[in-house]
């Protein structure tokens, strides 16, 4: 009997580290990461610099422009994937913490769009900077909110590509979509939605008069209720509208975008880029199955599945199809 638990406690054993391995085996990425920190006036930035392992010329760079939430560089890991591939085809990627978030000074949702386009700016102006980084071949990539960051940068700056993901055209648009997509998705009523939305403009019409946090927590909902912060930054960036900065854009834009995004209207994004940006900069690229963060509907619904396939599988984590879109992108790049 001894015997016997002896040899179940090993092959529990046994398959336990198996499976540590084999996971500390898949996040292991084929790219060097450092810890980079730019000094600016509104504070210290703190990020991280991806490079190739083996690189023997001067190398593209993508600076990594984060959407809504206290994001990480990393994005908590989620961007490795990424990194790997575009440090596979010579580029380097620089993402910072967002500020307040692991060493950034400040506070994120005290920025405004313009504050995160010169946050974007010193950025460029640190990689620049660095003897491994070819300046004239810096591009972004974007997610969400980066939307209305990107087409205003390309103002400034001199870039060589943008990689959009998931943007919105108007901010306010974009919220009332978003709250209708997840109250049916939920089930709610007509009913029930035309109340929410009725409370959203309550809320808004607030903020477009620059109302006091007290004067909106006297109307909040308690199952809607904003923080401080939160309130400071709906009113800096209530009137984002993207659609003039659009035309901003003078070099190769990919436009990438999910069918199934409750967050963001893809057909109103796409018709206003395909109006707007000049069309032979514009590629745009729709995929059927994907939400949001690219992730599959199946994975973006449910929250083990997508946990299993970070730990065992991190490379498919987003859908079929999606950096190699970026891969083909970058590769037609004129040179």
């Amino acid at each position: 009997m001894k015997h016997k638990v002896t040899i179940s406690i090993l092959i529990i054993f046994l398959l336990v580290g198996g499976a540590g391995l084999y996971i500390m085996m898949q996040n292991s990425f084929n790219m060097v990461e450092q810890a980079v920190e730019i000094q600016t006036p509104q504070g210290k930035l703190t990020g991280t610099l991806v490079l190739p392992k083996n690189y023997t010329s001067k190398l593209g760079l993508v600076l990594f422009i984060h959407g809504d939430g206290p994001i990480d560089a990393s994005h908590d890991d989620g961007y490795k994937p990424l990194w790997e591939r575009l440090a596979s085809l010579g580029y380097a990627s620089l993402s910072l913490n967002k500020r307040g978030i692991n060493g950034s000074e400040g506070n994120w949702e005290h920025q405004n769009i313009q504050d995160r386009v010169e946050e974007a700016r010193q950025a460029i102006a640190w990689a620049k900077e660095q003897p491994m980084i070819d300046e004239k071949q810096i591009g972004v990539w974007g997610a969400s909110q980066a939307g209305w960051v990107i087409p205003r940068l390309a103002k400034q700056e001199t870039l060589a590509f943008s990689l959009l993901l998931s943007p919105a055209i108007n901010w306010i648009s974009q919220g009332q979509y978003n709250t209708r997509s997840e109250m049916l998705a939920e089930g709610k009523s007509e009913a029930e939605i035309q109340d929410k939305l009725a409370y959203n403009q309550q809320v808004r019409q607030l903020l477009e008069k620059h109302a006091s946090y007290e004067e909106y927590v006297k109307i909040a909902r308690e199952n809607s209720l904003m923080s401080r912060d939160r309130w400071i930054f709906a009113g800096k960036n209530l009137l984002s509208d993207a659609t003039d900065d659009l035309r901003n854009f003078n070099s190769p834009v990919l436009l990438m975008l999910g069918e199934e995004d409750i967050n963001v209207d893809v057909k109103d994004t796409e018709r206003v880029y395909r109006n707007v940006v000049k069309p032979e900069l514009l590629r745009v690229a729709v995929f059927p199955d994907a939400d949001h963060s690219m992730l599959a509907k199946q994975t973006a619904n449910s929250n083990l599945r997508a946990i299993l396939i970070s730990l065992f599988a991190p490379r498919q984590i987003t859908i079929p199809g999606y950096m190699d879109e970026i891969e083909q992108f970058l590769r037609k790049l004129p040179e």
